[in-house]
């Protein structure tokens, strides 16, 4: 069975990083724990971090949190669906809300439950994923201050995750006045501007982050060490938190190009090759992983040496060349993950989840 490990140290070095830059400009942060799909040793491993809030889309990674600690805040990042509500208000101490109805719903609920739940307010600023329209947002605000047992703590955006519309200062600028506006028109405070997230902490280096915006949700920049807004790695972070490990089931000199008469792949696929190849051999080596654990165009090998040509549904097949390595049946080869990748193989329940805590 392939494996997956978590490197506590390293995911250590990344929280302590990312946690004294948000702290020396005044932020508060948010871990989006979704990456973990709710697997409770990895969820214990970062609890030990000292991590008072936690943020997931999934209300069942968020009832695995609070069955390891109760008493962590935890916020559900999507708006909710009216079937999961009173699963929401029950685990989730805040939603993250774009429609009146669901909050008059959530309202109901949590008067139910004799509780106050929070809502943050999404607002619309170009990604058009999910978000009031800025041209309705006052009117929301009002509809949903009049609501017992809410309390709205903030107003936030989500940016770069559908179109990949980036973060700037000008759209942050907004969102802040947004904030102001509302707490001058009704007379209230919001505590949260919630505009960070991975893609943003650029703009927080490069000091031209809106003083508004105080709260940050981030999950892939501490996971996998990157820097999505430039699509690179974060420098001072480790981009290899997580590491991939599958086993050689056959190693075998082959020709480079198949014989027979080509159609499509499972994927319905068809493949070229180069007339360079024709006559050419080189040792392939089949791993126990493939299409249902991961995509491989989302896995890398550690070794600069190998080369992914192929997979199918339970199988990846891997081009050693000359085998320099002296690789054989049973070896183990390691592969650097992108953050689809993370989540592919976190879903997959035929990779083994292990936790290592190497010696400084």
């Amino acid at each position: 069975m392939a494996f997956l490990t978590m490197d506590t140290r390293k995911l250590k070095d990344n929280f302590d990083y990312l946690n004294k830059l948000f702290k020396r400009h005044h932020i508060k942060w948010t871990v989006v724990s979704k990456l973990l799909s709710g697997h409770k040793a990895y969820l214990a491993e970062l609890l030990k971090l000292g991590i008072t809030q936690l943020s997931d889309s999934r209300i069942s990674n968020i009832k695995a949190l609070k069955s390891i600690n109760p008493d962590i805040e935890a916020i559900y990042i999507k708006p909710p669906a009216r079937r999961s509500l009173k699963n929401v208000v029950q685990y989730a101490d805040i939603s993250m809300n774009t429609e009146v109805r669901t909050i008059q719903l959530l309202s109901e609920e949590a008067k139910r439950q004799g509780k106050v739940h929070k809502v943050i307010i999404m607002i619309e600023l170009g990604e058009l994923r999910e978000g009031v329209m800025r041209d309705k947002f006052v009117d929301f605000f009002q509809k949903t201050f009049s609501l017992d047992n809410i309390e709205v703590v903030g107003i936030g955006t989500n940016l770069s995750c559908l179109y990949g519309v980036l973060p700037t200062k000008d759209k942050l600028i907004q969102l802040s006045l947004y904030k102001e506006l509302i707490e001058a028109k009704f007379n209230v405070r919001i505590p949260y501007v919630s505009g960070g997230s991975s893609v943003t902490i650029p703009l927080l280096q490069q000091k031209i982050l809106p003083k508004g915006v105080n709260h940050f949700r981030v999950g892939e920049s501490l996971f996998m060490g990157t820097d999505v807004y430039n699509d690179k790695p974060l420098e001072g972070l480790h981009t290899d938190v997580f590491k991939l490990t599958a086993e050689i089931i056959e190693l075998t000199k082959k020709p480079r190009i198949p014989s027979g008469r080509l159609g499509t792949n499972v994927e319905g696929e068809s493949y070229d090759f180069n007339e360079e190849d024709i006559g050419a051999t080189s040792f392939r080596a089949i791993i126990d992983l493939g299409l249902l654990d991961v995509e491989e165009s989302h896995i890398s090998p550690v070794d600069k040496g190998i080369t992914i040509v192929g997979a199918s549904s339970d199988m990846i097949v891997l081009d050693l060349g000359e085998n320099e390595q002296n690789y054989k049946v049973g070896d183990l080869v390691e592969f650097h993950l992108d953050y689809m990748g993370m989540l592919r193989a976190m879903n997959s329940r035929y990779i083994e989840k292990r936790v290592v805590s190497p010696p400084r």
